[in-house]
């Protein structure tokens, strides 16, 4: 004998509807959410952690009053990247020397991004601008980032950060003015800025000082782990020292903007970011931390590139 099932509530079915509707909106957002976490936090790992965090939060709060399930999704993550980011100063301020923290890279075929990375990377977020963004506040880079880069009103990153609009647009302010002074906007022309890291890559592999001074902005600043150079006289001296990394490189865009990746026995060792501005180098950025390169896909280079053995 058949047994009797008892039907569903409507109550129920309306909850269950209602949590897929928000299931099936927060996939829907999910690359613009991912896009928001990576600017907040720099890791793509931590973006995806931070966009579990509130999906949890999210589901326990529902979106009953909400007008604009977007910009609240994206006050959400938000919200979270700023706990995270508060997590992580303190965790460096008490365990960590202090200098500079390295972004995790984006690196794509010098052909172009594909469409999930154009995402990410929309308005031109280099490797140089992140690397600015981890000298920010965590207000501050959260006022910046939702606001300049996605357009949030300063209402709504208000309560966020447990401001008024005034002071979260001053947060804004503050954080604008270092981002410009640090990360100035590269030039767009992608071919001219391959032609111009190329030049610096074989004056550099040619000892020639004079020229690669002659390539790089006279405020040059090389960025690593723990170490910046300014000037550009500074900056060709380490490029002479480490002409190699130049011949063990394969082509690249790091973020965007042309660069190399340094492959050492089937492994990525190093990657390199220029920043050029009207014709020069104005930025170098390198990332070697192993953790920030695991997951890098060197299928995606071009097999042109020739590899040579460090």
């Amino acid at each position: 004998m058949r047994e009797y099932e008892f039907p569903t509530p409507a109550s129920e079915q309306s909850e269950q509807k209602a949590s897929q509707f928000l299931a099936e909106q927060f996939e829907t957002h999910r690359s613009h959410l991912r896009a928001v976490a990576y600017r907040m936090l720099g890791s793509l790992s931590e973006a995806d952690d931070a966009l579990q965090e509130a999906w949890l939060k999210v589901g326990r709060s529902g979106t009953s009053g909400v007008e604009n399930l977007g910009g609240w999704l994206t006050t959400v993550v938000g919200r979270v990247c700023l706990d995270m980011l508060r997590t992580r100063r303190a965790r460096i301020r008490h365990e960590e020397p202090l200098g500079v923290r390295m972004p995790e890279p984006v690196v794509s075929s010098t052909n172009g991004l594909d469409p999930e990375q154009e995402v990410l990377l929309a308005d031109s977020v280099g490797l140089a601008l992140l690397v600015v963004l981890e000298t920010l506040t965590p207000a501050e880079r959260l006022a910046f980032v939702l606001h300049d880069l996605f357009a949030v009103p300063y209402e709504e990153i208000a309560p966020v950060v447990g401001r008024t609009p005034t002071a979260a647009r001053q947060l804004a302010s503050r954080a604008r003015r270092r981002v410009q002074s640090g990360a100035p906007a590269p030039d767009t022309d992608l071919a001219r800025q391959r032609e111009v890291v190329d030049a610096f890559l074989a004056a550099a592999r040619e000892g020639d000082f004079d020229a690669l001074v002659a390539i790089l902005a006279p405020d040059a600043v090389v960025r690593t782990a723990g170490v910046v150079v300014r000037g550009a006289e500074g900056v060709a001296a380490g490029a002479q020292a480490g002409a190699r990394l130049g011949k063990a490189g394969r082509p690249a865009l790091v973020n965007g903007v042309a660069g190399i990746v340094v492959v050492d026995k089937g492994r990525p060792v190093r990657v390199l970011a220029f920043t050029v501005v009207h014709d020069r180098i104005a930025a170098i950025d390198i990332v070697s931390e192993p953790e920030l390169l695991a997951g890098l896909d060197l299928t995606v280079l071009d097999e042109s590139a020739p590899l040579e053995e460090r």
